[in-house]
């Protein structure tokens, strides 16, 4: 996939917000310092500076840091990693006061994309049941980031996941709600509003002219003609008649156990899949390092790594930034 502009053609340095301070974000941020590139896009980490000197030093790095506005970004990145430094400090220890941190990170990002001087955002992961603890009020950072964008921009915003490799590109209509909810949750409506998203900004943002999408059923064999469940029928069915109408090239419901072989995904731009794990088991089976999970739908760019904090390896340097240097990459395309 290409996208329509270069980054060189947009000077503004990304925001990476750092996700749970004591999660292996911080590191993987210091990590992909240390593997810049040449004539790479600048990006910025909105943290605690004294926080990533403390984990640089007992990790070894030679990471200097530059606590920055954020007009100094550009300037700084070659030989420093420019931090904007939040009001709340991080403790070393996992420890829920640094939830405010985390959550700080979060809306300054999307503050400074909608003042035009960040160019996207990339998010280091949460831990979402700390998050709750704190008051959080969403299921996680793809809600959090639609009702923000939502309240900033004034206008409604219907935020989808996509999780993205080279290999696949997977969406999941219903997200982070209990399996036993799902056929509840699942409307023809929302599966038309999510997949003319996804097409809309496959076009505008991946640079593909006539997205090719495929669909899957909710039931094993996509119901086989309403013998093992009624929804591909009665919900699925339509919603993709109705983009066909619209003349949009979408296939199925199509049996999931079929259509994530390298034959199968030949044939589509990017899965439609009904919940959760239909969509991130085939993802992350084929590309677990390297997969992005990006957020449709938003007026401004936003990707993150497609894992979670690692709080077991946290804090001891072993952890593969492969994931987060896909998303930065990935965001710079697409901004």
């Amino acid at each position: 996939m290409s996208a329509a502009s270069s980054p060189a053609a947009d000077p503004r340095p990304l925001a990476l917000t750092i996700g749970d301070a004591a999660g292996i974000g911080p590191e993987l941020v210091l990590q992909a310092w240390l593997r810049r590139m040449p004539g790479q896009r600048p990006f910025f980490a909105l943290a605690d500076p004294d926080h990533l000197t403390r984990l640089a030093q007992r990790l070894g790095w030679q990471v200097p840091i530059a606590t920055i506005a954020i007009a100094q970004a550009n300037a700084s990145f070659a030989n420093a990693l420019p931090v904007v430094p939040l009001q709340h400090k991080f403790d070393d220890e996992a420890s829920s006061a640094n939830t405010p941190g985390t959550l700080e990170s979060m809306q300054r990002a999307v503050e400074y994309v909608y003042a035009g001087q960040a160019a996207a955002i990339v998010t280091c992961p949460i831990a979402k049941d700390r998050m709750y603890q704190a008051g959080f009020q969403f299921p996680g950072h793809t809600e959090f980031l639609g009702a923000q964008a939502s309240q900033l921009w004034k206008r409604p915003v219907l935020p989808v996941m996509m999780l993205w490799a080279p290999e696949l590109a997977v969406v999941p209509v219903t997200v982070h709600v209990p399996l036993a909810r799902v056929p509840d949750l699942l409307t023809t409506t929302l599966i038309i509003e999510t997949t003319q998203i996804v097409i809309d900004d496959l076009r505008q943002r991946f640079g593909i002219q006539a997205p090719r999408i495929a669909v899957a059923g909710l039931n094993p064999h996509a119901g086989e003609n309403a013998t093992i469940g009624t929804e591909d029928r009665d919900i699925i069915a339509p919603a993709i008649r109705a983009l066909q109408a619209a003349g949009h090239n979408v296939i199925g419901p199509m049996p999931a156990d079929t259509m994530f072989h390298a034959a199968a995904r030949k044939k589509y731009d990017a899965a439609i899949c009904m919940y959760h794990d239909q969509a991130l088991i085939p993802i992350k089976t084929l590309a677990f390092d390297h997969g992005v999970n990006t957020t449709l739908g938003l007026p401004f760019v936003r990707t993150s790594p497609d894992h979670g904090t690692a709080f077991d390896i946290a804090g001891r340097g072993i952890a593969k930034p492969d994931s987060l240097l896909a998303a930065l990459a990935l965001a710079a395309r697409l901004a």
